[in-house]
C-alpha cells in the first residue's frame, strides 16, 4: 500500500511540474499579424519573443508543416520562406527540448498569400 501511495505522489508531482513548465513558457508573435495578407513571392520577417520555460531548450518555426532550423535567440526575427502559392499558410512556433521533442508551448498564425 505504501508503494502505491508513493507512486501516486510521484505521478501527481510530475504532472504538476509539467503544468508549471507550460505556464512559465511564453510565445509572442509580434509580426506579422494573424490572418495578415502577404504577397506571394515576397520575403517576410517573423518577429518573435519566446520564453521557453523549464524543459524548453530552443524552438522551431514550422511553415505549412515543414520544420525550420532550431532557434535559441529569445527575441529576434526569422526570415519566412517565400510563399509560392496563393492561399492560406500556417506558421507555428513550437518550443522543444534538447532532443527536439515539443515541450507543449506553441503559437500559430495564418497568413493569406495573394
Amino acid at each position: 500500500m505504501k508503494v502505491a501511495r508513493i507512486l501516486l505522489l510521484v505521478a501527481v508531482f510530475s504532472l504538476q511540474a509539467a503544468v508549471v513548465s507550460a505556464e512559465n513558457a511564453r510565445i509572442n508573435i509580434v509580426s506579422p499579424a494573424d490572418n495578415e495578407r502577404v504577397e506571394r513571392g515576397e520575403e517576410y520577417q517573423l518577429v518573435y519573443e519566446v520564453t521557453p520555460g523549464p524543459g524548453g531548450d530552443h524552438f522551431h518555426v514550422w511553415v505549412d508543416g515543414q520544420r525550420g532550423p532550431g532557434i535559441h535567440d529569445a527575441k529576434g526575427a526569422y526570415t519566412l520562406p517565400k510563399f509560392s502559392t496563393v492561399g492560406e499558410h500556417d506558421v507555428t512556433i513550437k518550443v522543444v527540448d534538447k532532443g527536439h521533442i515539443p515541450t507543449g508551448p506553441q503559437k500559430s498564425i495564418k497568413l493569406n498569400a495573394q
